[in-house]
């Protein structure tokens, strides 16, 4: 009997190490879908830069994680924080059935994610060695911290019960925000905005590429949202309604951007639609494990309107945000994570459930947001006062490209 109960476990090991390392698979290749997406959006002489910049957010980000990041975030948490080097050994609480070295796995694709949002926020005009110094920073110290707070079995927000299932507030508000802080303290691109306050249009080069981009994020999203069961046995049921949620939201959220521009301006806006599908994705990351099907659609259709409304208001700030990344993730992550409070089959306002966890939602959400957008603006500023973060008028007119790589992204072969 003991025999046999030991092989039951082995199994249940073995299968939970196959799910988890499938998914972290499809959570690291979501880095090429940001790299595409990013890249399409940005014009073709700063191409490159921004591929460069995603490579440092795995490379530079990952070091960070592994040596400091991973222990801040799940070590022994006094609710706030914890301290630890590498990947501890010890028991992390979380009741896992999958080593710890294949949890850090999973979780440095959530972090480099978070990180990644910042990069297409900065992108064209961002100095890169002072950029990789932050990306350090953030998977170091920024993205730990609310990962425990959220995640940590010990983490404040934890233990209020706070719902973040996959990260619309500790990956996608936090990113978000945190890039809004690094887009302000950057400033815009030359030439974004006129001096009665009008803006000028800077078409991405490439609207096929970027929308490539975006399919892997959103194949990628269904390791992103399911992984975070971080066990395939006993959780069938959870993993299915994970995975029909996340593709309802996703898909209304294109489908509201579709009428939305089409009739807001009479024509359909592609561009926007792309976004509409990212902001489904984002707004129900954080209750896809405890809403319906029906309120996965609400929630879409509100984030597909959402995300346009949002972008035309950050333009309207003089916030340049090349690729929408504020608006997609900031605000739907905010309103994803909120929306857990009135959707929630068990605890929803909808459902008769009260405030409580409403007011949950809320503080969680909005503590990440703030403690996201300063420590980033104050990180920037000091760069900004130190190494410098604009690169020069000459790099940003010719391209960043040629000045600091040498080579062009499309050449002719006459």
């Amino acid at each position: 009997m003991e025999e046999y109960s030991k092989l039951l476990t082995e199994q249940v090991f073995a299968i939970n190490t196959v799910w988890v390392a499938l998914c972290a698979s499809l959570i690291f290749f979501m880095e090429a879908g940001f790299a595409l997406l990013e890249a399409g959006f940005v014009r073709t002489k700063n191409t490159m830069s921004i591929i460069a910049k995603v490579i440092i957010d795995i490379s530079f980000g990952g070091i960070a994680f592994f040596v400091v990041g991973f222990g801040i975030a799940y070590g022994a948490s006094n609710g706030w924080f914890a301290f630890n080097f590498g990947i501890p050994e010890d028991d992390l609480g979380l009741g896992l059935t999958v080593s710890n070295k294949l949890f850090w796995f999973i979780q440095l694709g959530f972090a480099i994610a978070a990180i990644s949002i910042v990069s297409g926020a900065v992108a064209e005009r961002m100095k890169l060695w002072s950029y990789a110094t932050f990306v350090f920073i953030f998977c170091a110290l920024l993205y730990p911290l609310v990962a425990n707070w959220v995640w940590n079995p010990n983490g404040w927000l934890a233990l209020r019960g706070f719902n973040d299932f996959a990260g619309s507030a500790a990956v996608h508000a936090m990113g978000g925000f945190s890039a809004l802080a690094a887009a302000i303290v950057l400033g815009p691109r030359i030439g974004k905005y006129n001096e009665d306050g009008s803006s000028n249009t800077i078409p991405g080069h490439n609207l096929p590429l970027a929308a490539v981009g975006a399919f892997i994020l959103w194949f990628g999203w269904f390791g992103f949202n399911p992984g975070s069961s971080l066990a395939a046995v006993g959780n069938w049921e959870l993993i299915g309604n994970v995975v029909v949620n996340t593709f309802l939201a996703s898909a209304a959220g294109g489908i509201a951007t579709m009428v939305y521009t089409y009739f807001a301006y009479g024509k359909i806006d592609i561009t926007m639609v792309i976004n509409g599908i990212l902001a489904g994705l984002v707004s129900i990351t954080a209750g896809c494990n405890v809403v319906s099907p029906v309120s996965a659609l609400v929630i879409g259709l509100i984030a597909g309107i959402l995300v346009d409304l949002a972008v035309l208001f950050f333009d309207r700030l003089k916030v340049d945000d090349p690729v929408g990344a504020i608006a997609v993730h900031g605000i739907n992550g905010l309103f994803g994570t909120i929306a857990v409070g009135v959707f929630a089959i068990d605890d929803g306002l909808l459902y008769g459930g009260g405030s409580e966890l409403l007011i949950t939602q809320i503080i969680g959400v909005g503590s990440i947001a703030i403690f996201s957008f300063c420590l980033t603006y104050i990180i920037m500023r000091t760069l900004k006062m130190t190494l410098g973060i604009r690169i020069s008028e000459y790099e940003e007119k010719v391209g960043i490209d040629a000045v600091s790589f040498g080579v062009k992204s499309y050449t002719s072969n006459e």
